[in-house]
């Protein structure tokens, strides 16, 4: 789908198409949705990027689709949710996540619903997405995201994202890196020296390039997913975005996942859709797009005659890993050149983006003068346990469908015949059958931690890195996935209330953080003494810091802030609680300018085990429970 050209003034200096310059602040390579973040928002902070990206934006398989709402805060920053949800579905019943034995088939056991839960902030968790971030999750495929970013991109970075040009070689000097890009139609070749890079190309080339390892298992189990345009009206199945299937061929594992790609309609009236069938162990892959639509229509349930039009086909594999360094040199890995996973919760395109939201400014901040070098190590700091927590927790995702064909009966030693018979008792109206039921409710539930997993996608923080510590534990529940719990402590997301009592209220708090500067909160009786602080600070340092007074009438701030009225809570571009001081101190331009220098130095670092180890752990033991 080709949308209306993106209007809007553009960030950086124009270069014609046949213009390539010798030198950028910061060259990008890759042009998904990571990088084209990357280059919209350096160029908000008036960094010039160039683009290159080995195909560009057309013809890709449909991959990622679900924004959080963190990811959404980051789009609504750089100017593109409203297109976004423009284009996403329109209403809320796609919110759940459902389990069959298949769409169809010639039995009352094919086709039969096994289970339902919420999901993406739908029915009951919409109040708890609400309370943490004034934006929705939303959905997207990215063969639709992808071209939506890249015209935005293009509208503001005129001439600097640059399509079929292909990074292929590198070295790293004092001054930075030298890209050689290779012109994929032509064959002609160009050198680019720039002081940073982002490696943002997926892993398909940089990592080797810059020596970096991926750590973790690979190659744990395969999928081969089917691009299709079908009609699925005779689906029992009204509303759901995803349904996952389990029946006896698949021994008590998952046989295939259905995603709606819409566009237009997100449920049983999906035009496109996404099928993924788990072959049986030892079966080759299908050869030919016949046996590949039969493969589809197997896992499905649907006779050989059902109408189904083949667009793309992609065979991979589960893996878990994780780059031994985000940082080498002056280059910087981001998205799936730093981390790849399953695609269960959803983590993958968002860890991305929010990596490079962490990189950006930190860039700005040094190519400006604001900041020394050293701020530039905390992007490792801080993202790498964090893409670690989000692979192993994806692995763990995926482990929670077998536990569903477990309760059902099912199980490698049980044949496909008498799985069938299972599923039988199953749906008999015995106290077998209420028992059986009742396992398999108890087993679809607790994909709650996938499907409702609120403090994975919004509660993630940083324990060290460009913030100061002030040494006070995590919030009561900070292990679950599910119970997010705003706080101010350093190294947490500022909390989302609405203010009523300022000017443009109601608004954000996290609308009223400065993407470009440190935004300093306190309460209006202090204002005049941390607004001077503010300035010397920022007279210091220079880097910009700005105040928001709230007003002692907007009680939802006082009720999340976990300082008093006098205190302060000072908030990184990212929207990161980088310091906090319980009142107003003798001196706060002296505490103010001290947080600010500490942040800008790189703040805090680990001397001590590297804090994704217990991740890389819990990733391994995932992945072993996985394989076949």
């Amino acid at each position: 789908m080709r949308y209306p050209p993106v209007r809007r003034p553009a960030l950086l200096p124009a270069l014609a198409q046949d213009e390539w310059p010798q030198r950028v602040p910061v060259l990008i390579a890759g042009g998904g949705p990571v990088g084209l973040t990357a280059a919209m928002l350096l160029a908000r902070q008036g960094i010039e990027v160039l683009l290159v990206d080995r195909r560009g934006p057309d013809a890709r398989y449909p991959r990622a689709h679900l924004l959080n709402v963190r990811t959404m805060e980051i789009f609504h920053e750089i100017g593109v949710a409203d297109d976004i949800y423009a284009q996403a579905p329109a209403d809320d019943r796609w919110r759940k996540v459902v389990w069959y034995t298949s769409v169809a088939g010639p039995s009352p056991l094919h086709g039969l619903k096994l289970g339902e839960v919420p999901a993406w902030g739908g029915g009951p968790d919409a109040v708890r997405y609400a309370q943490a971030s004034p934006r929705k999750f939303t959905n997207l495929p990215q063969i639709r995201l992808d071209r939506l970013l890249w015209d935005h991109a293009v509208a503001c970075c005129p001439g600097r994202i640059r399509a079929r040009q292909e990074l292929t070689a590198l070295r790293q000097h004092d001054n930075g890196v030298t890209a050689t890009i290779t012109d994929r139609d032509t064959g002609i070749e160009r050198e680019v020296t720039a002081p940073y890079l982002i490696a943002a190309d997926g892993g398909r080339i940089s990592s080797e390039l810059l020596g970096v390892r991926l750590e973790g298992p690979r190659a744990i189990n395969d999928v081969v997913s089917y691009h299709v345009s079908t009609d699925l009206g005779l689906w029992a199945e009204p509303d759901a975005l995803l349904a996952h299937f389990i029946a006896p061929r698949g021994h008590g594992r998952m046989v295939g996942t259905l995603q709606a790609l819409g566009p237009g309609s997100y449920g049983r009236q999906s035009p496109e859709w996404l099928v993924a069938v788990a072959p049986r162990p030892g079966d080759p892959p299908p050869a030919d797009n016949e046996k590949q639509l039969a493969s589809a229509r197997e896992m499905l349930g649907l006779p050989a005659s059902h109408p189904m039009k083949l667009h793309a086909v992609s065979h991979w594999q589960y893996e878990g890993v994780v780059a031994e360094r985000f940082r080498a040199g002056s280059a910087f890995l981001a998205g799936d050149a730093a981390h790849r996973h399953p695609p269960t919760g959803g983590l993958g395109l968002n860890c991305g983006v929010q990596d490079v939201h962490n990189l950006a400014w930190k860039l700005a901040a040094v190519l400006h003068g604001q900041a020394a070098d050293a701020l530039l190590d905390s992007y490792e700091t801080e993202r790498r346990p964090i893409a670690a927590f989000y692979t192993a927790h994806s692995l763990e995702n995926a482990g929670r469908h077998a536990p569903i064909g477990t309760a059902l009966g099912l199980g490698p030693a049980v044949t496909e015949e008498e799985g069938w018979a299972q599923i039988g008792v199953f749906v008999s109206d015995t106290p077998v059958g209420d028992l059986r039921r009742a396992e398999v409710a108890a087993a679809v539930a607790a994909n709650a931690s996938d499907y409702s997993q609120l403090n994975v996608e919004a509660g993630y923080c940083y324990e060290a890195g460009a913030l100061v510590p002030d040494c006070t534990p995590p919030p009561d529940g900070h292990a679950s996935p599910i119970d997010f719990r705003p706080v101010t402590r350093p190294g947490h997301h500022l909390p989302h209330v609405w203010l009523r009592h300022v000017p443009a209220a109601p608004v954000s708090t996290l609308d009223l953080v400065d993407p470009g500067a440190f935004t300093l909160f306190t309460g209006e009786s202090a204002a005049p003494a941390w607004r001077a602080a503010a300035a010397v600070a920022q007279e210091m340092s220079g880097f910009p810091v700005t105040l928001v007074s709230v007003p002692a009438a907007d009680t939802e701030w006082a009720a999340v802030r976990e300082v008093t009225a006098s205190g302060a809570v000072l908030v990184r571009p990212d929207r990161k609680v980088g310091w906090r001081i319980a009142s107003v101190p003798p001196d706060p331009a002296r505490a103010l300018g001290e947080a600010v220098a500490a942040i800008l130095g790189g703040g805090t670092t680990d001397d001590g085990p590297d804090r994704a180890d217990p991740f890389m752990e819990r990733i391994r033991q995932a992945a072993g429970r996985l394989s076949p």
